[in-house]
């Protein structure tokens, strides 16, 4: 009997693409309007779209394997984790020697090995290292996160290269797609986002319930539960043991002194159940993953995007839900987008007088009642008006910020902007791009019907 970790043969070829290529090679009565029935289809996906996926994690194992084995052949794939122990029981692609490797590169190398002629380039780095441009290479991006405020970043970046024609109208070449997938023990959802045509990830960010906090009286004075202790360490006793210095929780170090001091409070007040997994999914807000759902989602998502560039069939409109706690439950709910987003929409109208400077405009910014943005860095049909970091980025810009805006833009009376910087997000400052129409007051612009008002 082979052992678990003994790897079986790979298919032969042509037998692993059989049904795939039957299915793009037959016409249908559900295919999108575009769709040409080819045998050669599957080949022209796999040398021109170029995916990236966001997460190597449960969810995004099974996404690296769904679309490798979708004809998708120009992978990449961005992570900032390194294995651990408990990845195992889930993330298929890693194996106990390779803890503490980066999770992007070892479910990168392990794919290719399995799959002939895929290229997946891995990226171990957080997704906000990367330059805006990096993620223009793209054709489609799929989410495999479980994090909200990662899911909104890469919502807003996608969202920023849309542009609207004189009449508010997408713009179809501008247009960068999203699949996203998320699970949670036995629920799960895939959806398709169109931006400009279908919600976005800040049209319904209100699907997702507000996270669990504890009071800190009660942290402090009545602890009842073993999350009560851990997050009592977390939030209280690590700031009184070690003032001014930051909590990381991808430090080991950090997290096994949070489950030392958890395990004394609970023993002081007698309460059970504190471990060392249950400190982590504490403190990062770690959700339960089951194998089994992050199969059945990945596969919806790999559907998803191998019917938006193949056209075979017409996509999900446009949230899929899959709940299997008892029995099996899938539905389809057709959301509506909202065409006042901050993100997703043709984006916030700024007035400038034409002698208003950059850093009047990044001051704007900040007092905005829709955008409160800080520390904003500024572009303009990619070039730097002015960075924030790094250092050397911000001194060569640093002379833009007493230069009339009008300026800077090239007289154009009306034109888009991108600003990124924090913003807040379900209660947290994080990262955050905003799409802005700049409109300067005395000029053609100030002629023009613009619905919206600043």
């Amino acid at each position: 009997m082979a052992t678990p970790d003994a790897e079986q043969p790979a298919p032969t070829e042509p037998a692993r693409w059989r049904d795939l290529d039957m299915l793009l090679s037959r016409p249908g009565n559900l295919v999108a309007a575009s769709f040409d029935p080819s045998p050669t289809l599957r080949d022209q996906l796999g040398s021109i779209v170029e995916v990236l996926v966001v997460g190597a994690g449960g969810l995004g194992c099974e996404l690296l394997k769904d679309l490798a084995l979708s004809g998708f052949k120009k992978l990449h794939v961005i992570d900032m984790d390194t294995i651990d122990v408990s990845n195992l029981n889930r993330q298929f692609l890693f194996r106990v020697q390779d803890v503490g490797k980066s999770k992007a590169e070892v479910a990168a190398k392990r794919v290719m090995e399995r799959v002939s002629g895929v290229n997946i380039e891995p990226h171990f780095c957080r997704i906000e290292d990367k330059e805006i441009e990096f993620y223009s290479q793209f054709h489609i991006i799929v989410l495999g996160l479980d994090s909200i405020e990662a899911r909104s970043y890469i919502n807003s970046v996608a969202c920023g290269f849309l542009e609207y024609d004189s009449n508010d109208n997408p713009l179809e070449e501008t247009v960068k797609p999203m699949v996203d997938g998320g699970t949670e023990g036995f629920k799960g959802h895939a959806r398709v986002i169109i931006p400009g045509t279908t919600p976005c990830f800040e049209c319904n960010i209100w699907l997702f319930p507000p996270q669990v906090k504890f009071p800190l009286c009660t942290l402090a004075e009545t602890p009842r539960t073993a999350a009560h202790c851990i997050e009592y360490a977390h939030l209280i006793k690590w700031d009184e043991i070690h003032p001014g210095k930051p909590f990381d929780a991808d430090d080991a170090e950090h997290m096994q002194w949070i489950y030392s001091e958890a395990l004394k409070r609970a023993e002081l007040f007698g309460i059970s159940g504190v471990t060392y997994s249950l400190t982590q999914g504490v403190v990062k807000n770690i959700i339960p993953a089951i194998a089994s759902t992050n199969a059945i989602i990945s596969a919806a998502c790999a559907l998803e995007a191998f019917k938006l560039f193949s056209g075979c069939s017409k996509n999900v409109s446009n949230y899929l839900t899959y709940n299997g706690l008892e029995g099996t439950h899938i539905k389809v709910t057709e959301f509506v987008r909202d065409k006042d987003c901050l993100v997703c929409g043709p984006g916030t109208l700024i007035e400038l007088d034409t002698s208003s400077t950059l850093a009047e405009f990044i001051k704007m910014l900040e007092e905005h009642p829709k955008l409160r943005i800080s520390k904003a860095s500024v572009t303009h049909e990619g070039n730097n008006l002015y960075m924030q970091s790094p250092e050397v980025l911000e001194q060569m810009t640093r002379p833009n910020l007493s230069v009339p805006m009008f300026e800077l833009l090239k007289e154009a009376p009306y034109t888009t902007v991108h600003a990124t910087g924090m913003a807040e997000n379900n209660g947290k400052k994080v990262s955050s791009l905003r799409k802005l129409r700049v409109a300067f007051k005395g000029t053609e612009a100030s002629k023009m019907d613009i619905s919206e008002s600043s």
